[in-house]
């Protein structure tokens, strides 16, 4: 049956995973003599589908499972899915509530919602990372609200209270009015914004006044206390005395302190401890009242008097106005400045003072630290090693607790009746200046148990209230390395696959989760979670713009994948990724692995037209061995190179030297010698070893292919014997990965085959250049005399693929005609190939003088930005280089024309 002449992704894709599948090649071999090689997925949120970050970060994972499995390892790699509780939340109560609030459905019914949508998503996400290819042990998925997961979860947080090392306090938090939620520091995206500075005046219980500066003028309602920084002579005469707050009419004290910036405004600020984070700060120092002046929904509430009930945008344009009225709005100009909004959904955050749960950092990071600076666990790019040093030496406490249903409920009980449930419980009741009624029949003892105790351990009261918050999602994420395999309960796993190996993922959550990680694996099992953290980049549009659903510039996976096929995609996106660079990606990037299957298809068909055996070459000339020498040796080379970058977590450089030897080696040189000497012995062997190597990368394309130059290796579906998989395997996936064989790497033979193939490309490029139609006949001089004699030994193949009519040789140089210099030799075309009626010389001489005054002007542009002092001094030093090669090769083409030039003016 003849093969087609193109590959068909979508008729061998589904078919192999399902082989690998029920043969049980994902799963680790229960050998305890092998070593181990383990990643647990980065779970994907089940807010959606994945998208082409998913499949870049899944690709990458599977590369190196694949390879560790072909090297002998025993593999796991584990996946699952994020509970994702805040986004999960907001997408709910958008997809399927449909104009009811959680309120009216309740808890427990919003609840089971939500599960049902993860478990769809779960399903969907999963389907898709099979597409992918992605060879995980499906058996072991795990979700983050799974029972066991969940009971890690309550482990941790008890064991950590216990030691005090998670408090409950207040503190100002990032306040999200449509989440009606805290949110970390790290899931705040500031946006740059025009606003404007009014500059506002505080009458002074001496009749005199001050002007302070502010951008939220309605927090004014809040504010305890104006400050300067005890430098700034201008206003120093002003502290120690006290202001009146307009509209409130409440006394306020001028305080100093260092953390004012006098540069701000008039270098005089109001200070509103209950909605700034240095304002709070500033009151923790100076023992100031912290006045909150709203609610959870942003709503201005009774501390701010006649403003109550007033959103807080419009409580703005209402002070503003009154401002006005009073005559103490000196002036309004505008502002420019970064404006902090919920990365879920893009509301402006509210600092706000508010009661949480807080995890204490500074223990936790001593060993992260430790552990990254002496290289215990690795980063690559390793520039990542320092953001990373940065963060963790200025880490704050954690804010762990979030107002919101849908995650792990807090594991506190309160002895109490019932508990307050609007955000004003969340403050100190003498803080806020306001009274609230409390039914407390308990002790307020707080009880930290993984289930709800039957009574209070300290008074006997029966009526326990749960915390209503829920854990923030990492809490349950920084966990996963050790959750997932088991901790706290099952040790067999643990002990198996623990620490793990590598962490592939993107440089934008280093702190949300690989530091954290990295920190609960330390406190939680006494070792890293893993040895290498491998961050890629983000994927980015052909602009340089980050993909987004909003912006509508992003690429679904499943429709490239349908399109192209899932090879031609996992081969396009990593050849397009630089380590650690973002990939910039159009839909037309992906005819990057299009065309390599082909190519690759198209080689494996040429082979199997040729006859398995040849017994009678052409001519038993050394030449035959030479091409044979030249292609093992350039393997070898290959098989060595690509296993030490890929040890070394390198994957562009590794797939593009495939590439390269794949297309121009092996298809362009040694294939063409093939079609001649009609013998595929050596060809076999060196395709298999190169499907290997690029099964990785390509395991559908290759898996078809190794079967098919591997017949034996079709045999029935079973699982794998683990003894036979090496010396018998039945799939390319548990092949061994090829070793190189110094003996046949054959410097000598590559320096002989260069020869071969310079003068084929001189021949090729000149009869191009100078439009020679028909065979031309070559002299060649040189003073080497094995370079003849390979010349000799390989002139068939020189005519051949050189089109090259008779090779002569000469010990003095030629008169006329044109003269190529290549490495030890020289070659020469005669006069007679270049008469009128083979080319066209007047034509040719137009077309090559008009490409000499083009080259020209690029030079003369080249050699002014190089002589340019303001070029040399600003531009970065590999643009320099650059242009320095650019002008080398304008000099070099120009020399090459003029050459030519003058050969046709010769013939003329």
């Amino acid at each position: 049956m003849e093969l087609a002449t193109r590959y068909n992704p979508f008729e061998v894709e589904q078919k192999w995973y399902q082989i690998w599948m029920e043969r049980g090649y994902f799963k680790p071999l229960p050998n305890p003599n092998l070593n181990s090689f383990t990643i647990v997925i980065p779970p994907p949120n089940v807010t959606g589908i994945l998208h082409l970050g998913h499949a870049l970060n899944n690709t990458i994972q599977d590369i190196f499972i694949r390879y560790k499995r072909m090297q002998g390892f025993e593999t796991l790699w584990l996946p699952g899915v994020d509970h994702a509780g805040i986004a999960t939340q907001v997408i709910v109560e958008r997809e399927l509530l449909k104009g009811s609030t959680k309120e009216e459905i309740g808890r427990d019914k919003f609840i089971a919602l939500a599960y049902e949508w993860a478990k769809d998503k779960k399903a969907t996400i999963l389907e898709q990372l099979k597409e992918l290819g992605c060879s995980c042990d499906w058996e072991r998925t795990k979700f983050t609200l799974d029972p066991e997961m969940s009971n890690a979860v309550y482990e941790a947080f008890i064991r950590l209270y216990n030691k005090g090392w998670i408090y409950k306090g207040d503190y100002i938090v990032n306040w999200c009015p449509r989440c009606e939620t805290a949110i970390s520091d790290l899931e705040v995206e500031h946006q740059e914004e025009q606003g404007h500075l009014y500059y506002i005046k505080y009458p002074l219980t001496t009749g005199e006044s001050i002007t302070v500066a502010t951008t939220r003028p309605e927090t004014m309602l809040g504010d305890t206390a104006c400050a300067i920084n005890p430098q700034d002579t201008r206003n120093a005469c002003y502290i120690g005395k006290t202001a009146i707050l307009p509209f409130v009419n409440r006394p306020i004290p001028i305080i100093a302190d260092e953390r004012v910036d006098p540069q701000f405004g008039t270098g005089i600020v109001k200070i509103t401890p209950a909605h700034d984070p240095i304002d709070f700060e500033i009151a923790e120092y100076h023992k100031l009242p912290k006045i909150l002046i709203m609610d959870k929904r942003a709503i201005i509430n009774e501390n701010g008097g006649k403003y109550k009930g007033l959103a807080r945008f419009d409580a703005r344009r209402q002070v503003i106005d009154d401002l006005k009225g009073m005559g103490v709005l000196e002036k309004v100009v505008p502002y420019t400045y970064a404006v902090g909004h919920c990365h879920r959904c893009n509301t402006i955050i509210e600092p706000m003072l508010s009661t949480q749960w807080f995890v204490r950092q500074k223990e936790l990071a001593r060993p992260a630290i430790s552990a990254v600076e002496n290289n215990e666990i690795r980063f690559y790019p390793e520039r990542w090693k320092g953001v990373y040093l940065n963060w963790m030496y200025n880490i704050k406490d954690w804010c762990i607790s979030r107002q919101i249903w849908w995650g792990h409920r807090l594991p506190v009980f309160y002895c109490q009746d019932e508990m307050e449930q609007d955000a004003n419980r969340r403050q100190k009741t003498e803080d806020r200046g306001q009274k609230t009624e409390k039914s407390n029949l308990g002790c307020n003892e707080i009880i930290v148990a993984k289930e709800a105790p039957v009574q209070c351990p300290k008074c006997g009261n029966k009526n326990l209230v749960q915390d209503t918050d829920v854990l923030d999602t990492w809490f349950s994420s920084w966990l996963w390395p050790i959750s997932t395999l088991g901790w706290p309960n099952n040790r067999a796993d643990l002990n198996r696959f623990y620490p793990t190996s590598l962490l592939s993922t993107a440089p934008e959550i280093i702190f949300f989760w690989v530091a954290r990680m990295i920190m609960a694996g330390y406190e939680f099992m006494g070792k890293p979670p893993f040895n290498t953290v491998y961050l890629h980049g983000t994927v980015r549009d052909a602009k340089g713009i980050k993909m987004s659903r909003t912006l509508g510039n992003g690429i679904d996976p499943r429709e490239v994948i349908t399109k192209y096929g899932t090879d031609a995609v996992r081969f396009s996106l990593i050849t397009t990724a630089g380590e650690g660079g973002d990939p910039h990606i159009e839909e037309n990037t992906f005819e990057i692995g299009r065309s390599f299957t082909n190519k690759l298809w198209n080689a494996y068909r040429l082979i199997s037209l040729l006859p398995d055996h040849n017994p009678q070459p052409p001519t038993p000339n050394p030449q035959i061995e030479l091409a044979d020498k030249w292609i093992l040796s350039q393997l070898n080379r290959l098989i060595k190179e690509v296993s030490g970058l890929l040890d070394n977590y390198k994957l562009q450089e590794p797939s593009m030297r495939i590439y390269d030897f794949l297309w121009h080696k092996f298809c362009d040189w040694y294939l063409e010698i093939l079609k001649i000497r009609n013998d595929k012995g050596v060809a076999i062997r060196v395709l298999d070893n190169t499907l290997r190597l690029l099964h990785p990368f390509v395991p559908f394309v290759t898996e078809e292919i190794w079967q098919r130059i591997n017949p034996k290796s079709q045999i029935l579906p079973q699982m794998r014997d683990p003894e036979k998989s090496g010396t018998n395997p039945k799939s390319i996936m548990i092949s061994e990965w090829p070793k190189a064989e110094k003996q046949e790497i054959d410097a000598e033979a590559e320096e002989e085959f260069d020869l071969i193939q310079n003068i084929v490309i001189a021949c090729r490029n000149t009869r191009a250049e100078l439009n020679i139609p028909k065979l031309i006949k070559i002299i060649i001089k040189t003073e080497l005399l094995n370079y003849k004699k390979i010349i000799e030994a390989n002139a068939t193949y020189i005519k051949i693929l050189g089109k090259v009519e008779m090779i002569e040789f000469t010990d003095i140089i030629p008169t006329g005609g044109a003269r190529i210099i290549i490495k030890g030799a020289d070659i020469f075309i005669p006069q007679q190939n270049l008469i009128t009626g083979i080319i066209d010389s007047n034509k040719e001489l137009k077309k090559l003088e008009a490409e000499y005054s083009k080259v020209e002007s690029l030079l003369q542009g080249t050699k002014s930005r190089l002589n340019s002092p303001e070029f040399l001094s600003k531009a970065p030093q590999e643009v320099i280089v650059k242009t320095q090669e650019k002008l080398n090769s304008y000099e070099q083409k120009l020399l090459k024309l003029a050459d030519h030039i003058k050969l046709l003016n010769t013939a003329l």
